[in-house]
């Protein structure tokens, strides 16, 4: 189910480009409502609004939505394609490609409020190896098996790992000689300034030299973590649903 919820966040930001980026974004979301097969009336209903607002917004008798509207149009459409089964997100993820990156994702969660990285770390059981210059908050996470990431996929997927934040943790399973996670987020900046908020490394008693010395140069706090895969997922998950308890 997280690698299913994983692609689903890539579609929906795809979704989201394509009719904000297109010449006419009413034209666009007709285009996907059409796609997913759900009237207006069904996708006005959803939005609180009329049929005949998406009608203008189709038309073009209204002036083009705002990106906000467009983020609650495709999240809209793509829960009524979920309550169907999913299937066209399905088809979708295979015609995008990417799913690789996928197959190494163990969970992938955002936080409803941010943790600070220290009582981020206590929460898992995890120690700092490389401390945060500064005050650091953690919006989410991401569990990868570095294996899988390393061998399998692209360096130039590994921006997936941010998901919607780019103030995440990211968490690496299976290292073997504690380097592995900090070489794949070096590659991934190549493509981008981008760096996670922290990096666990799973699975070694302590980083190698290169990988501390990455972790350095390049100001990305790294914790390390012996517990199993099972514990760790648990720990997350817990800390996850306490966050989102606060906001109820």
């Amino acid at each position: 189910m997280v690698e299913y919820e994983g692609f689903i966040t890539d579609i929906m930001i795809r979704i989201a480009g394509d009719i904000v980026l297109s010449d006419n974004p009413g034209k666009g979301i007709r285009k996907w409502r059409e796609f997913f097969e759900m009237s207006q009336a069904e996708l006005a209903a959803r939005l609180g609004t009329s049929p005949s607002v998406i009608s203008d917004y189709e038309s073009g008798r209204r002036k083009s939505p705002g990106s906000q509207f467009i983020k609650k149009v495709v999240k809209a459409l793509v829960d009524y394609e979920l309550e169907k089964g999913g299937q066209k997100l399905y088809i979708l993820s295979k015609q995008l490609g990417g799913e690789r990156f996928w197959e190494a994702i163990l969970d992938m969660r955002d936080f409803d409020i941010p943790v600070e990285i220290n009582d981020f770390v206590k929460a898992i059981g995890a120690t700092l190896a490389v401390g945060p210059e500064g005050y650091v908050d953690i919006h989410g996470y991401t569990v990868v098996d570095s294996l899988k990431l390393v061998l399998d996929v692209p360096s130039s997927e590994y921006l997936k790992l941010y998901g919607s934040t780019t103030q995440r943790a990211a968490v690496f399973t299976n290292v073997r000689y504690g380097r592995s996670p900090l070489i794949a987020i070096k590659s991934m900046m190549a493509f981008t300034n981008l760096r996670p908020a922290v990096v666990v490394m799973h699975g070694v008693d302590k980083p190698d030299y290169l990988g501390l010395e990455i972790a350095r140069r390049e100001h990305i706090p790294l914790a390390i973590i012996n517990s199993s895969i099972d514990e760790l997922l648990t720990a997350l998950r817990n800390l996850a649903e306490r966050q989102r308890a606060i906001t109820r």
